[in-house]
């Protein structure tokens, strides 16, 4: 694969589409659980996203089980906890493995300097952000105890607009 735009990935309603629906936008590209302490990140990226959406910013969150069996739900029981507890509109896709053998393609390319180009990085827990600019370039991760309103994530959404 020569870049992050194309790589499929299907959403959390079953269908399926390649990242490049979201060139030359700004993404903020999480792993997430339902069962986690920083499950209520989920209040920060919802706010995010709706602060920023008019500036081509996008929220995308990959659900997954990986760490501490923290999303033991199917995808239907997923979407609806984000939805009714809290009111997540941005792009959800269905859960996947972040780590291993079975790594979805997304996160096995942007976990490789030799794939992204940019840096290797090691998932260590859920909420993990990757900074992705519009051109499909990774631009910095930060971990899962970062707010998702940290004023360097803010900051890089907004710089160059």
């Amino acid at each position: 694969m020569s870049d992050i735009f194309s790589i499929q990935a299907t959403l959390i309603n079953g269908e399926k589409i390649f990242l490049k629906n979201f060139q030359g936008k700004k993404i903020l590209l999480v792993n997430t659980a339902s069962e986690c302490y920083f499950t209520p990140q989920y209040i920060e990226l919802q706010a995010l996203y709706e602060q920023f959406e008019y500036l081509g910013f996008v929220v995308l969150a990959f659900p997954s089980n990986d760490f501490g069996g923290q999303e033991p739900g199917d995808n239907n029981q997923i979407s609806n906890f984000c939805k009714s507890m809290f009111g997540v509109t941005f792009p959800m896709f269905e859960k996947v493995k972040v780590i291993g053998e079975e790594q979805h393609p997304i996160f096995d390319y942007l976990c490789h300097k030799s794939k992204n180009q940019t840096m290797d990085v090691l998932i260590e827990w859920n909420f993990t952000k990757f900074l992705i600019n519009e051109k499909g370039i990774l631009q910095q991760v930060y971990p899962s105890a970062v707010n998702p309103l940290d004023e360097e994530i803010t900051n890089w959404i907004k710089q160059g607009k």
